[in-house]
């Protein structure tokens, strides 16, 4: 099934079940409020929600169905208790180390690269990115995330992948040239992580097909900034680590809320003819396969970005993040 929300409602927005093609929903307080109450009691309204949501598809006459405007969603989730995010395109982190001399640790290839982000507000897909200095480096980055039901801790592998409630795209927003002075911190990321976009919905596993397997979606993830195509790499590929790999590794010394939000990082590939899902990859490809210096420019006021994964079909199954970036 494919879940939103609605801006109207408060912070935590209203959920709505919205149908197989991105183009009408139906309001569903009757089964739960909020997406977060909906995650809370997953086992319990589940089996309602997919009741609701087949009767949208077949324009049941017991449905209230209105059309969906985007421009009228929050993000699935406004506001997560945690976003956990992962490293595990083993192509980026090796050119990122790469660009700066450094080889890679041993352990990367057995012990996944994971930060605590920022989670306290999410934003819809057509909200504006707003920055008040376009000096600090601004980068979108694509990647796919799953959303988890109440995970306990020390939760194996195989059964990890039973937590998984839910999937979507993020454009989990950098600020590059902040990034050198908190990394010799040595103490993690502030200034570098504002907050993140979702795409437009939920989309439950099941929903996906062939495209889901092995705890890990193959589709491509395609990138469009300022209407020419910047990036068309496939997730599935390249993925050192699954989805339920990262949940175990979460998970280890503590339990993880409902509606825990869990990252791979950005999707890149081996193949650079496949493009990059975000603006730092391009300028370190330039400083070590083309050997010159980052000539790409991180984004500016005005400038867009558009990030999707299309089915075999040409669809996005989650929506389309579509974004302007303006003056804060």
């Amino acid at each position: 099934m494919k879940l939103g929300s609605l801006k109207q409602g408060g912070l935590d927005g209203t959920l709505i079940v919205v149908n197989k093609e991105l183009t009408k929903y139906t309001i569903v307080k009757n089964i739960a409020n909020t997406m977060q109450e909906a995650l809370d009691n997953w086992d319990t309204v589940k089996d309602d929600l997919q009741c609701v949501y087949n009767r949208l598809n077949d324009n049941h006459e017991s449905i209230e169905s209105i059309e969906l405007n985007n421009d009228y969603l929050a993000a699935p989730l406004p506001r997560g208790y945690q976003f956990l995010d992962g490293s595990v395109y083993l192509s980026h982190v090796e050119l990122t180390r790469k660009s700066r001399g450094a080889e890679m640790p041993p352990n990367l290839y057995h012990d996944p690269l994971m930060y605590q982000g920022t989670a306290d507000k999410f934003m819809g897909p057509t909200d504006n990115i707003e920055i008040a200095d376009e000096a600090w480096g601004l980068d979108f980055e694509a990647e796919v995330v799953v959303i988890t039901n109440d995970v306990p801790q020390g939760v194996s592998i195989e059964d990890a992948q039973n937590h998984i409630i839910a999937i979507t795209l993020i454009n989990d927003i950098s600020l590059r040239t902040l990034a050198k002075e908190e990394l010799a911190k040595g103490f993690g990321f502030i200034h570098v992580k504002p907050h993140n976009t979702l795409a437009p919905v939920f989309v439950t596993p099941d929903e996906l097909g062939d495209a889901w397997k092995d705890t890990k979606l193959h589709l491509p993830m395609v990138c469009t900034y300022n209407g020419t195509e910047f990036g068309r790499c496939e997730a599935g590929d390249d993925m050192y680590f699954s989805y339920a790999q990262l949940i175990h590794h979460a998970a280890k010394t503590r339990p993880l809320s409902a509606g825990t939000v869990i990252g791979a990082g950005t999707v890149s590939n081996h193949d650079r003819s496949k493009g990059s899902s975000c603006i730092v990859e391009r300028r370190m490809l330039e400083i070590v396969e083309e050997g010159g210096e980052a000539k790409t420019p991180f984004m500016k006021h005005g400038d867009t970005i558009k990030i999707e994964m299309p089915d075999s079909s040409g669809v996005s199954p989650f929506g389309v993040i579509e974004q302007k970036v303006v003056k804060k």
